[in-house]
């Protein structure tokens, strides 16, 4: 299969997630990408486990957001190192970093010293707080954007502490805005001949996922509040336990609430004026959802499942990783990548033709390709 991206050349320059993840989408579609790494110890993912590879050293962490590229260390702190970084540029297409603040415009390989003296070139740099305003050079993690942007105090049940999402949500939506911007600036570039810069951030990436709350904010200065599992404009959209295991139950629209009420043996709910519009449910959730709850509690999940989704309703239990990972839609969507040698990691959550282009090459030994790139062994630096 020809991917997408083939053809492309990408110099990732920089560790943990958000940088790496956007380089092994593109590596995943076809691009070629050599990460670059301090000589002393790499990426500092690679220590992040347990779990950690057969090698018991390589965490499998770093394995999924490093598979299917090349690996070469560099000491950016030493100008023949930068200047064999410049020899690499001259026949990549996109250069993406994200190391701390000031670190690229120290060592001189910030934006503006590369476009110049690359001018096809698309440089791509992650922040954590964004390239502009008094926090521009603080950096930053996952769960530190999650606090500050907001996303900590609207996830959870109002009477819990502002609660953290279990993913890396932030880290890995940047990693995906850079790839879009990357790829934007290419098609530009077909344009114009020219590269640019695209400038991605935790923080911006963090305020993009409140975006809904945020407008209501702007448009009527409330500032929301946490509405456990359930949605702040619509109802009945959330979690009830049954009389075993919890299950999600969304009735979207008025329609889907009409064949709900009568499931749950109470058809009257849908003419009832407190609950018959969205608005009108999302303003009586205090009743609604109470009478809901008690319903839901006297049969177990699998019949309430069988019998919502009979007439259409939308409903999922809810799973544990390990059922996700047993269920039979996960192992239809072939999404586990496995070959000799590499830990078994998700893949792409793309395809193209309907095939899901597959992970071909282990994540890369510290060095591993040095004397092919740099034509010195990893023990020279």
């Amino acid at each position: 299969m020809i991917l997408p991206l083939e053809g492309v050349r990408v110099i990732e320059v920089g560790q943990a997630l958000a940088g790496p993840l956007a380089g092994v989408i593109m590596a995943d579609m076809g691009a070629e990408v050599i990460k670059v790494e301090k000589p002393e110890g790499g990426d500092d993912a690679r220590g992040w486990g347990p779990p950690f590879a057969e090698d018991g050293v390589t965490s499998l962490y770093f394995h999924s957001q490093n598979r299917n590229k090349r690996g070469i260390t560099l000491d950016l702190k030493k100008a023949e190192d930068v200047e064999a970084l410049h020899r690499l540029c001259e026949t990549a297409d996109i250069l993406i970093q994200n190391l701390r603040p000031g670190v690229v415009e120290e060592i001189g390989i910030g934006p503006a010293a590369m476009l110049e003296r690359h001018p096809r070139l698309v440089y791509c740099s992650i922040w954590a707080f964004g390239d502009r305003g008094p926090l521009k050079m603080r950096p930053g993690f996952d769960p530190l954007l999650q606090a500050f942007g907001g996303m900590m105090s609207v996830t959870g049940r109002p009477e819990d502490p502002p609660t953290f999402c279990g993913a890396s949500i932030n880290d890995k939506a940047t990693g995906m805005f850079t790839v879009i911007g990357a790829l934007g600036a290419l098609r530009r570039r077909d344009i114009t001949g020219k590269g640019g810069l695209v400038d991605t951030s935790l923080f911006e990436t963090a305020v993009h996922w409140v975006e809904g709350q945020v407008n209501n904010h702007l448009a009527t200065g409330e500032v929301p509040r946490r509405h456990g599992t359930g949605a702040a404009v619509i109802a009945p959209y959330q979690v009830f336990d049954c009389a075993d295991r919890p299950m999600c139950l969304a009735a979207g629209n008025d329609r889907l609430w009409a064949r709900c009420a009568a499931v749950l043996g109470h058809p009257e709910w849908a003419t009832d004026d407190r609950f018959a519009r969205g608005s009108a449910r999302v303003r009586n959730k205090p009743v609604l959802i109470p009478l809901i709850a008690a319903v839901l509690k006297t049969r177990p999940r699998d019949a309430w499942i069988a019998a919502l989704e009979a007439v259409g309703v939308p409903c999922a239990p809810v799973n544990d990783i390990g059922e996700v990972v047993a269920s039979e839609q996960f192992a239809a969507m072939g999404l586990v990548q496995e070959h000799a040698g590499a830990p078994k990691v998700v893949g792409l959550p793309i395809s193209f033709d309907g095939v899901r282009p597959a992970s071909t090459r282990p994540a890369p030994k510290l060095g591993e390709h040095n004397s092919e790139l740099l034509g010195r062994d990893a023990s020279t630096g």
